[in-house]
């Protein structure tokens, strides 16, 4: 593997510039072994015996003889565990600590040990350090062993710990940002965000978005945890196994090992709704996209020429096929140089994007963090003005490689960095770009000897507290997507930024969403693709999607259109691959494709406003617009154990095909009626239905009751009333706002229920008749 990297580095840059990466791997190297050799023989330091409980507000602190451990409830029901006087979090939090619940009382617990109770949760801590989350009824959740701090001989500085938990034997867990073998996780995952070095699928681990949030599903009710700590660590996940009732049950169980840092974490419980609610409270809420940008948008990596950018988009119009955007990738640079355009390939470019603008289509340009190392060059020269570029411990720029070649890397974790960057952005909305795509951010250096990324000792801000690599890698592109989103707001504040980024932490949905990175072209690519929505999802990242018809190689037609079709329920619907791969315009797959691509489009189309109305949600609750079919019923295990169908917001269960040669597929229904969305005949849950799903096709189910605004025939907006069970009701909200300013948007609320003369009535929440044309089904 490290001799085929290699060779793909000295294609990529050069024998000169690969010589150069060749050294600054084998100095990384020698750097990690003697960090190993420092680690020999460290010793574990336990909590001790408890000595002493204080209350302080929302809490109390609790003195054991070799640690401290501070427990502090929120006023929204958030719960704060910092060992030994751990800092407070920084980049995670959206408005930093919230206020204490004052509410919450200190209280003595058996065997010696202390419970902070509050409305929400109580959290047993025993005399030796053992933590038990519980529920109000007293229903435990987590119990975790003391955690252990590995500390290295000598006087030599640093070490790690490490944390074991248990949860119940029934329990699933979800989350850990993107993960491709999902979404029901199991098995051992790194916290450290890495470019796969090529196309992923679901064996592969880590890749560009690891966050270290466990959402946890358990017939006792559900809960999330955080651990709010940027360095390495590794995570195994591990399902308990129930008994014959006799009580022989296995926990499962979750070990945690990082390799810095303090140990401090965040702990919410309850429906899936309400942690979102909350997470979304603490970390902050998801940007709201444009309205175009829920639309379809094209990319590729090899669009070399301008003329090739107008062929594709007239290619669009000609076939009568919708198209929101279009992405331009590293090849209308000039040199590879971010901020910049190739004046021979793309002269005028400015005209282009105006001629797309003219057309409907918006225009996004790739953002990459690596400059250029060129005098001369714009962005290098104000950015070594601004001494913008990390540096290390002996005062020199580090240098990477990467597209341009030789490259420097901002420090994105200093607000005055921050700001500069953020202006360069007045460049590329001059030229009329509407959107940003940050790319290579992990950050990523072509280094085929060592990690991929810059030195660990390289020296970084980290908000004017100073540190290394170490700790600013897993946030480095959370601090860029910081410096875009501002920038934006200050060049153009009136309107909405848009913006995406390939990596991330802990609080990117502030600034944007991500799509899925470079996931291989197969049938196990697009399974890994609705991992990949769902588990962000659950982390807080509602605005996700893959890259249609996968990054390398070329699909069939039968794989390109149903990922098309798994595409078009997403919220990022982006088709996109590499260069040199196959074609990814649905033309160029026959004409029977075309047909069915176009009727996803403008499916897609028809339920743009039932997508506005889900991103407008997500912002205001956190909940994300793709959610897993457990969503509402988690104690219904066979909902948990279901990966391969998901929720479209309340309304709509979407079971996308995801094997070859599937024409018919067993969906899980959550309870209630559905009614399969192309013939509406109705079908009653909890339990297994088995549907058609013709190549032309997928099954779409509405749930009983549920309003869907969608586009209506005539143009405008109409409501899609599902009737209810009989004797049943339902409901359903319509979101309308500016579509790309910053004015809230306007939220009508429906009910829906059955009269005494037998018709479906549908009315405003606060009364009154609809403000939309109603179309009923289902009856």
């Amino acid at each position: 593997m490290r001799v085929r990297a290699a060779v793909a580095a000295i294609r990529l840059v050069g024998a000169a510039q690969a010589v150069r990466a060749l050294g600054a791997g084998l100095r990384a190297r020698a750097a990690r072994r003697a960090e190993l050799r420092s680690r020999a023989g460290e010793r574990a330091r336990t909590p001790g015996v408890l000595l002493e409980a204080r209350p302080c507000p929302g809490g109390g602190v609790l003195r054991f003889e070799r640690a401290e451990l501070e427990i502090r409830v929120t006023v929204r029901g958030a719960v704060f565990l910092g060992w030994d006087a751990a800092p407070e979090p920084s980049h995670a939090l959206a408005d930093g600590c919230p206020a204490a619940d004052v509410r919450t009382q200190l209280e003595p617990d058996k065997d010696g040990g202390w419970q902070v109770v509050s409305e929400r949760l109580t959290v047993a801590v025993s005399r030796h350090g053992a933590v038990e989350i519980r529920t109000p009824g007293g229903q435990w959740l987590r119990r975790e062993q003391p955690p252990r701090w590995w500390e290295r001989p000598g006087g030599a500085g640093g070490g790690h710990w490490t944390a074991c938990a248990r949860v119940a034997p029934d329990a699933r867990f979800f989350g850990l940002g993107g993960r491709a073998g999902g979404p029901r996780l199991r098995g051992s995952f790194r916290l450290w965000n890495s470019d796969p070095g090529g196309c992923f699928g679901p064996g592969d681990d880590p890749l560009s978005i690891t966050m270290p949030v466990q959402f946890v599903v358990a017939d006792a009710g559900c809960h999330l945890v955080f651990v709010d700590n940027t360095h390495d660590g590794r995570v195994r996940l591990t399902e308990g196994t129930e008994g014959d009732g006799s009580g022989h049950d296995r926990p499962g169980r979750c070990e945690l090992r990082m390799t810095g840092g303090p140990l401090r974490y965040w702990v919410l419980a309850g429906t899936p709704a309400r942690l979102l609610q909350g997470w979304s409270a603490l970390t902050g809420a998801p940007a709201l996209p444009p309205y175009w940008a829920l639309g379809h948008q094209h990319a590729r990596w090899g669009f070399d020429t301008a003329a090739e950018v107008r062929r594709v988009a007239a290619g669009y119009q000609e076939h009568g096929l919708p198209l929101a955007a279009v992405h331009l990738d590293i090849d209308h640079f000039d040199r590879h140089r971010v901020f910049t355009a190739d004046p021979v390939r793309f002269p005028g470019i400015g005209a282009l994007i105006g001629e797309l603008r003219a057309q409907g289509t918006r225009v996004v340009s790739i953002v990459d963090p690596g400059v250029a190392e060129a005098p001369g060059d714009a962005v290098y020269d104000s950015g070594r003005a601004a001494d913008a570029f990390v540096r290390d411990p002996r005062g020199r720029r580090v240098r990477g490689v990467v597209w341009p070649g030789r490259a420097v890397f901002p420090d994105f974790t200093a607000a005055p960095v921050r700001a500069w960057w953020g202006g360069l952005y007045a460049e590329r909305l001059e030229k009329g770009f509407e959107g940003f795509w940050h790319d290579m951010n992990e950050p990523v250096s072509f280094d085929p000897f060592s990690a991929g990324t810059l030195p660990l000792d390289t020296r970084h801000a980290l908000e004017g507290r100073g540190g290394d690599h170490r700790e600013a890698h897993n946030v480095y592109a959370l601090a860029m997507a910081r410096a875009g989103y501002e920038g934006l707001r200050r060049l153009r504040p009136e309107r909405r930024p848009f913006l995406f980024s390939r990596s991330g932490w802990v609080g990117m949905q502030r600034y944007g969403g991500t799509w899925s990175g470079d996931v291989a072209t197969g049938w196990p690519g697009l399974r890994a693709s609705l991992s990949l929505v769902v588990g962000l999802g659950l982390c807080g990242v509602p605005y996700s999607g893959p890259d249609i018809g996968g990054f390398d190689g070329s699909p069939s037609p039968e794989l390109y259109l149903r990922w098309f079709q798994l595409g078009a329920y997403l919220p990022l619907f982006r088709t996109h691959a590499a260069r040199g791969a196959g074609r990814r315009e649905p033309w160029e797959f026959g004409p029977q494709v075309l047909a069915d691509a176009r009727a996803c489009l403008l499916e897609r189309e028809r339920l743009r406003p039932y997508f506005t109305t889900l991103a407008v949600e997500a912002a205001r609750t956190g909940a994300p617009y793709v959610r897993p079919l457990w969503w509402h019923e988690p104690a219904l295990r066979r909902l948990r154990d279901c990966e391969d169908a998901f929720l479209l917001g309340d309304a709509l269960l979407v079971a996308p095909v995801l094997h070859e040669g599937g024409r018919r597929r067993t969906v899980v229904l959550p309870p209630g009626r559905w009614y399969d969305t192309r013939d509406e005949r109705a079908y009653e849950g909890p339990g297994p239905v088995e549907l058609a799903a013709p190549l032309g096709s997928v099954p779409v189910l509405a749930r009983a009751g549920s309003v869907l605004p969608v586009a209506g025939p005539e143009g405008g907006v109409e409501l899609e009333v599902w009737a209810p069970a009989p004797g049943g009701s339902g409901g359903g909200s319509v979101a309308v706002g500016t579509p790309d300013g910053w004015r809230p948007a306007r939220t009508e609320r429906y009910t829906v229920r059955w009269s005494t003369r037998g018709r479906v009535r549908v009315e405003r929440a606060e009364g009154g008749r609809p403000s939309y044309p109603v179309r009923l089904r289902g009856v």
